[in-house]
């Protein structure tokens, strides 16, 4: 089930909302959020085993597994050894479950390319969500660990927080620290519940109007051949994959934000116009954010970060970069983008810091995008050889074309749409509505979001299912 689809915006939601305002009637007592968390924890059980009902074994021995350990570090904060070895034991049993179930076929292939045999190992089909689920049950042992957190006493607010739907599977990552209080308490305004409606329904437009448009684009120039592309059609392709990732992403985010607030959570913002960046860092710091603070908080920092000197520290990025590569698919693909991230990061660190400084804004904005782009070229690709191919085409190493007739047709039809998607990229849209906030009626407000549901909804009557692209990390 996804949420850009009728059965999830017509049937789903409104029960699941029915239930958890009927059945948790009183305001805030603790009854009221233990009936609440139930009903949140028995909806986001289906709305997981909807897609994936072998796999709802997999997460449930997960909850009850971390929510024993969670408490046993905590009974063992005396013994320092003990709990320490508890930890220890929780990440290993984590990790493997997702190395199984993500990686083992990327070894056995590679380790059987290495040494010349057949690999007839059969991959088996990935979890949905895992890689978000699992780091959410790693910032939760690393947290009662560190006695930033208590351990979760009550296993339905425990397994609410591990399956919770509205971000279980494609984020944002949420921290066990930033919503421990929240599983306990928790008020749902007027105001509040429109905010998340307002939320749902842009990143429902992000998705349906803007990223499923513009990954048609895409999907049209890879369908043609993008070794034969000419220049400016390979350029137009990246482009257009550029804009859809972020929208799709993006929305996502705003989608599970919005249905946050209207369950009473607050979640972490994801994206904060990455396009906007003039600098790799400054992109980093405005994509993804949850993962970037993820692996801030539970890997960079814990293998020293910056603070023993300058080698350690380019170690570290380094270490960081390939794993966050990792994280998102096991293929070389993805570990030599998450490496050239890393590098780029050093680079902007060390050796062209000064020279960065005295750069210009606008051609700094402009390295920057053309960067972001390439990267996505090894992020999209399924396979390094594809992406070789593809940054060929862009700079007209293969012998290409400059421009040809498929570049001049699909300029001519999407031009008007890639301009406004750019602009609303760049937060041009969100700016605007900001300066205008105090003189727009909620009204008028609430027609245009109402027109932009109704324009979503006709969409998806021909194109029923919508996968969100982080759905297969």
């Amino acid at each position: 089930m996804v949420f850009s689809s009728a059965v999830f915006l017509f049937v789903f939601l409104p029960l699941t909302l029915l239930f958890y305002y009927l059945l948790g009637s009183r305001r805030n007592s603790d009854k009221d959020m233990a009936a609440k968390n139930l009903i949140l924890c028995i909806a986001s059980l289906i709305f997981y085993a909807w897609g994936e009902p072998v796999y709802i074994v997999l997460m449930l021995i997960s909850i009850v597994f971390n929510y024993n350990i969670g408490m046993d570090i905590e009974d063992s904060a005396e013994k320092p050894k003990k709990a320490k070895a508890l930890l220890v034991f929780s990440l290993i049993f984590n990790l493997a479950m997702l190395g199984f179930f993500k990686y083992a076929g990327f070894f056995a292939e590679n380790i059987a390319a290495l040494f010349g045999f057949e690999n007839r190992y059969e991959p088996v089909a990935l979890p949905i969500g895992i890689s978000f689920y699992t780091f959410q049950i790693i910032s939760y042992v690393v947290d009662v660990y560190r006695k930033d957190a208590k351990a979760q006493r009550k296993i339905i607010p425990f397994a609410c927080y591990i399956s919770m739907f509205p971000q279980l599977i494609a984020g944002p990552i949420v921290q066990y620290s930033d919503i421990e209080k929240q599983l306990g308490s928790r008020t749902v305004t007027p105001e509040k519940f429109y905010d998340g409606i307002i939320y749902f329904i842009r990143g429902l437009g992000k998705k349906v109007l803007f990223a499923n448009t513009v990954g048609a684009v895409y999907s049209g120039i890879l369908a043609d051949g993008v070794g034969s592309a000419s220049v400016v059609t390979a350029w137009l392709g990246i482009l257009c994959y550029t804009l859809q990732i972020y929208f799709d992403f993006s929305g996502y985010s705003d989608m599970a934000v919005g249905l946050g607030k209207m369950f009473g959570f607050e979640f972490v913002r994801n994206f904060n116009f990455p396009y906007k960046a003039t600098s790799i860092t400054d992109f980093w710091r405005r994509w993804h954010i949850s993962l970037s603070s993820w692996f801030r908080d539970y890997v960079y920092i814990p293998l020293g970060g910056n603070r023993k000197g300058t080698a350690r520290t380019v170690i570290n990025i380094l270490i960081v970069w390939s794993l966050t590569g990792l994280w998102h698919g096991a293929d070389w693909n993805f570990i030599v983008w998450g490496m050239f991230y890393g590098v780029l990061l050093i680079a902007e660190k060390y050796p062209l810091r000064k020279l960065l400084e005295k750069t210009p804004t606008c051609l700094k904005y402009i390295g920057t995008m053309i960067t972001v782009m390439i990267g996505w070229v090894f992020f999209s690709s399924s396979s390094l050889s594809e992406a070789f191919t593809f940054i060929s085409s862009l700079f007209a190493f293969s012998g290409n074309p400059l421009i040809d007739s498929q570049a001049k047709y699909l300029l001519s039809e999407n031009a008007f749409s890639l301009v406004i998607m750019i602009l609303g990229a760049v937060g041009v849209f969100d700016y605007v509505s900001a300066r205008e906030e105090g003189r727009l009626r909620k009204t008028v407000k609430s027609a245009m979001y109402l027109c932009i549901f109704v324009l979503c909804v006709v969409y998806l009557i021909s194109d029923t299912y919508n996968p969100f692209l982080y759905f297969r990390f």
